[in-house]
Order: structure tokens, then C-alpha cells, then sequence
């Protein structure tokens, strides 16, 4: 296997029970196949995970082993995301907010190998039942395979930020320029971890990153002008800004300036 791209045929996402497993229902070049050589393992990750949403189903990875000889991985375990059982005293934690059950004992899975001779990788064993439903088409979007935040996603929401919109909301504004969830490709939670690590990034910085931006406004514009005073431990205390329209409206209308503390210890 030369290449980590790969095409998805239009087969719909259904799946057969047999024997109380649903085997899923796609396209025989898009189904893994014991023997099957690929150049590195992540390619043969990459070709699981193409074939996981494709079939209706989430994959992680699993347990790996390493040579003694040279540390290079031996053995790769990709799973179902359903596979094995959460454990008991973690459902019944006192937390606040408890975790959905999302483990079934789903036995679905591939293992690739390392060919001893050379720095290929094998599928070894493969594992096509799940111990539970796919899922249906109207929901694909939905898993973790198929969800995957763009560079327009994230400026979207930086731009809304701005605005003081947050991120619920922005998600709800987009979904109706895209026209419906299904071709959101994110859902409303990977747009709240995205916003707070933006404020994660910024926290502690984002006086500093207001300065700066006054000091690029005045460079921009030479009638902008802004001054500010600082404690003894270089925390900002004190910030005035004002540019040409504003000062032609203090003039005008007479405003008089209040000298007030912006943060409190």
C-alpha cells in the first residue's frame, strides 16, 4: 500500500447481523484483508481508520509491542472504540457530571506486524464483527472519524469571539451557513474545547496582547494614541486609548475624562 489517500466510495452504511455481530457493509477494496502489506504503520492505521468511517464506527488505538533489539514497534492493536468495559467504580463516582457508558466488549479490531526482514507492516489478524449497531447514514457525521475542525472552523470562531459570541452560538450560526449539521464535519463540542484552548493560550498574556495591539494601531495610524501605567509586579492597572474620531467627538461635545482602576487585586 504506496499511498495514505484514499477514496470513499458511495456505499451506504449498513451493517448484517450474524451470529449476534453486525458485520458492516462496504466496499471489498476498502476492507481490510489478512496479508495485507503496507510500507509503514501508519499507513496501515490510516487505512483502518478510512475503512472505520466508512463502515459506521470509531477506532483508537490500542496496546503496542516493541523489539528488545532496537525499540521499533512490533505489534500495533487498532480497535473498535467500544472495545473492553469501563470499570465499575469510575460509573459509580460522585462526580457531578457522569461519563455515558460507551464501552460494550466490542471485539472488533486489526493487528499489524512488523515483517522481521524489512520495515513493513502486515495486517496479522482481523476482526470484522461488532458487538453492537453501526452507524446509519443520517448520523455518520457524528463520529469521531468523519469530525475534524478546518482552518475556517477555527477562524469562525475567533472572528465570533471577537464579537463576544460564544461558542453554542457560533456553532448554531455556522450550521445554518452550511446548511444543516451534516455538513458541519465538527460538532458543538469540539467548537467549545477549541475556544477554551484559545483562552488557555491567552490567560496570563492577555494584557501583554492588548498593548501590543495598541502599539500596531499606532503604527498604523499615527493619531491613535493610548497610554498605560503598570504596578511594581508589571501588572496593568490603568489603560487610555483614543483615536481620530474619538477625539473630534471629546472635542465636540466637551467629554471629560474619568481616571479610573481597570483591575482589582
Amino acid at each position: 500500500m504506496n499511498s495514505t489517500t484514499f477514496n470513499i466510495h458511495p456505499t451506504p452504511l449498513c451493517a448484517a447481523s450474524i451470529d449476534n455481530e453486525w458485520i458492516p457493509s462496504c466496499s471489498t477494496d476498502l476492507k481490510p484483508v489478512v496479508g495485507m502489506k503496507f510500507d509503514t504503520l501508519q499507513q496501515g492505521i490510516s487505512f483502518y481508520e478510512n475503512y472505520a468511517r466508512v463502515s459506521g464506527f470509531d477506532t483508537r488505538l490500542y496496546s503496542t509491542k516493541k523489539r528488545k533489539s532496537d525499540g521499533k514497534i512490533s505489534l500495533k492493536y487498532c480497535v473498535c472504540n467500544k472495545e473492553g468495559f469501563r470499570e465499575t467504580p469510575r460509573l459509580q463516582s460522585n462526580c457531578k457530571k457522569k461519563r455515558p457508558i460507551t464501552r460494550m466488549g466490542c471485539n472488533a479490531r486489526i493487528t499489524l506486524k512488523l515483517i522481521n526482514d524489512q520495515d513493513n507492516y502486515i495486517i496479522f489478524s482481523f476482526h470484522e464483527g461488532h458487538t453492537h449497531p453501526l452507524t446509519t447514514p443520517n448520523s455518520a457525521h457524528h463520529t469521531k472519524q468523519s469530525r475534524n475542525l478546518t482552518l475556517a472552523h477555527k477562524k469562525y470562531i475567533m472572528d465570533n469571539s471577537r464579537a463576544n459570541i460564544g461558542a453554542t452560538k457560533s456553532y448554531r450560526l455556522m450550521k445554518e451557513h452550511v446548511g444543516g449539521y451534516q455538513n458541519m464535519a465538527a460538532s458543538v463540542t469540539d467548537f467549545k474545547n477549541f475556544q477554551r484552548d484559545i483562552r488557555k493560550h491567552i490567560r496570563g498574556k492577555d494584557a501583554q496582547m492588548l498593548i501590543e495591539n495598541f502599539k500596531r494601531k499606532q503604527e498604523m495610524c499615527s493619531s491613535f494614541f493610548f497610554k498605560y501605567e503598570v504596578d511594581d509586579k508589571q501588572h496593568l492597572i490603568r489603560v487610555f486609548w483614543a483615536d481620530a474620531i474619538g477625539k473630534k467627538l471629546c472635542i465636540f461635545w466637551g467629554c471629560r475624562v474619568f481616571r479610573h482602576h481597570l483591575f482589582n487585586e
